[in-house]
């Protein structure tokens, strides 16, 4: 094994590492929410901003930081982040009430910067023969991160305490870090510029005024007077950050990088991607633990529950890490359109095929098949068809629009689900149906998207980006 062979594995595990720990968050502590609002002493619609705070955090960093890291290292930018999801930890492991809880979700949240900035790095390091093969299995990483979060989550809960699902992630976070100041390489690759404070404080208020109302539309109602107001509000400053980007010497975000075919395809995808992956993270769960005196439930502890997540996450990791070698015979685009349809078929089988444990197993199974093949064509998409400048900034929106989707999904979705509770309180079975048969017609939406990504990649007349560098485009 030659040195720089074994100098890029040892990037790759530390950049595995770091990604895991922070999708890990997404949904670590999702099925024990309800403990954390009876130990902390406060109320429901407090302790959903455990997970809301973190979301908006996330949103508004990771592209920001994603630009940072372009322009100042990514190396360095890596450790930022990695810094402050192992501080946000410690607080929250700390945490005396609901308030230091939901400000250490903040500051974890900051953290976002780890995806776009890993992808960023393995394009500046690795050989270009490489480039898709490790593009795919760090994307299967994050993807199975975020299920492995939901499976862990009972046995250290039930083991340890809901403190330690904060003290896991720090202590595996503050190892990476020393392992990534030791083996992850200066960025060789710099876009230089400025920060356009006036575009990233519009992107932050349109992001804060959509996801506010998404996150609290279900408790707040949907045509409620606040609900509106923020939803018209995001529309306005959305307007207003693409007029200022358009206009900016040195965009936050190329808006017409935005444009390439290859890039608001997979955009396009990763919205309704993680519409569909969010909520099925978020509701499958719950619809195992559902007592079984319901009719239809099966009265899954949260371990057990985890459990019935696993072939999810087999099949997860398994096709994202063949994503990137099979790419060169079968392609990108047949790797989204299939895993797009894997999704369909899972979505159905939730719906109408749940009588069983195995049967909910089985679906789970082709639901982790289509997301690690699609996750990991979405991201090598990004990455292969932007200047090497903007890589951080360009793969950081794709995640953020991935996370928006999840917003709006599991909103909607819990709407649909909670919308006739039975007597006591409990959902009826025809609203996680209608719940995810919704999902699958999401799910073919994705499908006819995915026919829209360019088959080919041809050489071009290269178009021009803000900063001068050609704009390498799928056609």
């Amino acid at each position: 094994m030659s040195r720089r062979t074994s100098s890029a594995r040892l990037t790759f595990l530390v950049l595995s590492a770091a990604a895991a720990a922070f999708s890990m968050l997404q949904s670590l502590v999702s099925p024990v929410l309800s403990t954390i609002q009876h130990d902390l002493h406060t109320s429901q619609t407090t302790v959903t901003w455990v997970l809301t705070a973190w979301l908006l955090s996330a949103s508004v960093a990771t592209p920001l930081l994603g630009r940072i890291g372009d322009m100042i290292g990514k190396e360095r930018t890596l450790l930022v982040a990695l810094g402050a999801i192992a501080l946000g930890c410690l607080v929250a492991a700390l945490a005396p009430n609901i308030g230091v809880l939901i400000v250490a979700r903040v500051i974890q949240g900051l953290g976002g910067a780890v995806f776009p900035v890993s992808f960023g790095i393995i394009r500046d390091e690795f050989p270009a023969a490489r480039v898709p093969s490790a593009v795919g299995l760090l994307s299967a990483v994050i993807a199975a991160g975020g299920g492995l979060g939901i499976v862990l989550s009972g046995p250290i809960v039930e083991s340890l305490g809901w403190r330690w699902l904060f003290w896991v992630p720090m202590i595996v976070v503050t190892a990476t870090a020393v392992l990534a100041r030791r083996y992850v390489p200066e960025s060789p690759v710099r876009s230089p510029g400025r920060i356009d404070w006036s575009a990233a404080l519009l992107l932050s208020g349109w992001l804060v005024a959509l996801l506010i109302p998404l996150s609290e539309a279900s408790s707040w109602g949907w045509t409620s007077p606040v609900v509106l107001t923020l939803f018209a509000l995001a529309v306005v400053l959305l307007a207003a950050w693409i007029r200022v980007e358009l206009r900016s010497r040195n965009p936050l975000i190329d808006m017409r990088m935005m444009r390439l075919p290859a890039v608001w395809t997979a955009n396009a995808v990763a919205l309704l991607f993680g519409a569909g992956m969010f909520s099925v993270y978020g509701f499958l769960p719950e619809f195992l633990q559902t007592p079984a005196g319901t009719g239809y439930g099966f009265g899954a502890s949260v371990t057990g529950a985890g459990l019935l997540m696993l072939p999810m996450l087999v099949t997860m990791a398994v096709s994202g890490a063949l994503s990137g070698p099979v790419a060169p015979v079968f392609g990108v685009k047949a790797q989204l359109v299939w895993g797009s349809a894997c999704s369909v078929v899972a979505c159905t089988g939730f719906a109408l095929y749940h009588d069983r444990p195995w049967q909910l197993g089985v679906a789970g199974a082709v639901f982790g098949l289509g997301l690690g093949l699609a996750y990991s064509s979405m991201t090598s998409l990004i990455v292969q068809n932007v200047p090497a400048g903007q890589t951080g900034v360009a793969s950081g929106m794709n995640a953020n629009i991935r996370t928006i989707g999840g917003s709006i999904g599991t909103a909607v979705v819990s709407s649909v689900i909670a919308a006739h509770p039975r007597p006591d309180g409990l959902p009826q079975e025809s609203g996680f149906t209608h719940g995810f048969l919704l999902l699958a017609l999401t799910s073919a939406a994705t499908v006819a998207l995915a026919l829209l990504v360019p088959s080919a990649r041809r050489k071009a007349e290269p178009e021009p980006a803000a900063d001068g560098e050609p704009l390498v485009a799928i056609r």
